[in-house]
């Protein structure tokens, strides 16, 4: 059987064409794919192993817990703690940074994660996923405090997920296209599969949860009746709805075939700006999105240039095929100036 190239293989190639790499960021990446190997053991073991359902415990949003995103943050958390390469790491399900072990050297590196997006459909056998992002600690060597996480996404060095579906990924960049990798079970790697994704420009997908359509902005609501009238409407066009509610789904297929993916601000908590937290799910996607030739906005900001200002904020998402998300943008910005 040939196998064909190995995430190990294509780390160390990668690596091979920066003479001064020092190999750290390259082990760095081989650890976190060893994590989500086991998390996604765990994911396709499920009711087997006792995984499922939910836990008694909230996180820091105060959202119940699944049994699986514990498993899933502690798998990363002590996959990556003693590695030498980090000098902090921050999760979804924490309130802050994770202070590592004493005695191990702190890296040059930062670790941002969602342990197990998706997670609300874990019992229902629906894909999920762990999405990724790395920074460089602004000082190295010592351990990470709060503001250092807070770099906007365009600082990322890398940003990826693994996916946990009908076969197991591992996807992501580091600023030079984008490559998906697809778990071999009989040999436990991940082999090259999808090489330099792209998202077309033009699409006739969307996914959104239409069921809050009387809660969004006006600009929103015009774009997706606009799609909805098809070929009796202004786009002259019909479009096909996909939602699966979730993120890492959702992109995979925008990666892989185009569409657009919206989860704009609605008004049922005209406080709270978006549902996605910037940090751990639209940073790492927009920096995927774009590499791929697609758009990541808000609707009137580019995702990846705004300043966090903490560690749990969240953002409206609006991302893939480029000419949709412009014209999503230019409704938002038009109603902006009006």
């Amino acid at each position: 059987m040939q196998i064909g190239t190995t995430l190990s293989q294509f780390i160390i190639e990668e690596t091979r064409l920066y003479p001064g790499a020092s190999g750290d960021f390259a082990a760095l990446l081989n650890d976190l794919a060893v994590a989500c190997k086991f998390i996604g053991a765990q994911v396709y073991r499920g009711s087997l192993v006792g995984a499922l359902g939910s836990a008694d415990t909230g996180n820091v949003q105060g959202e119940i817990q699944k049994k699986l995103d514990i498993i899933s943050n502690d798998a990363i958390l002590k996959s990556m703690d003693w590695t030498g390469h980090l000098s902090g790491m921050v999760s979804e399900e924490m309130d802050g940074p994770y202070t590592l072990p004493g005695g191990i050297p702190r890296g040059k590196y930062l670790l941002l994660f969602d342990p197990l997006d998706g997670s609300s459909n874990t019992d229902v056998g629906i894909s999920v996923g762990t999405i990724f992002s790395i920074l460089r600690a602004p000082v190295a060597g010592r351990d990470a405090e709060p503001a250092d996480f807070l770099q906007p996404g365009v600082q990322q060095v890398c940003a990826g997920y693994a996916l946990y579906g009908s076969s197991s990924m591992l996807v992501y960049s580091t600023g030079y296209g984008v490559n998906g990798f697809t778990l071999e079970p009989s040999i436990g790697e991940y082999v090259l599969t999808h090489q330099q994704m792209r998202i077309p420009d033009e699409t006739r997908e969307y996914a959104i949860n239409m069921s809050n359509h009387r809660h969004w902005e006006n600009p929103v609501r015009r774009y997706i009746d606009e799609l909805n009238q098809g070929t009796a409407g202004p786009r002259g066009q019909d479009f096909n709805m996909r939602w699966v509610g979730s993120m890492v789904a959702d992109v995979h297929r925008i990666l892989c075939r185009g569409g657009i993916f919206l989860y704009p601000f609605d008004t049922r908590n005209p406080g709270k700006p978006g549902k996605l937290r910037l940090l751990y799910e639209a940073n790492p996607m927009a920096f995927l999105v774009e590499q791929a030739g697609g758009a990541a906005t808000t609707g009137r900001q580019r995702i990846l240039e705004i300043q966090p200002e903490n560690l749990h904020q969240r953002v409206p998402v609006i991302l893939g095929s480029r000419c949709e998300v412009e014209r999503v943008t230019q409704y938002c910005c038009e109603e902006s100036s009006s």
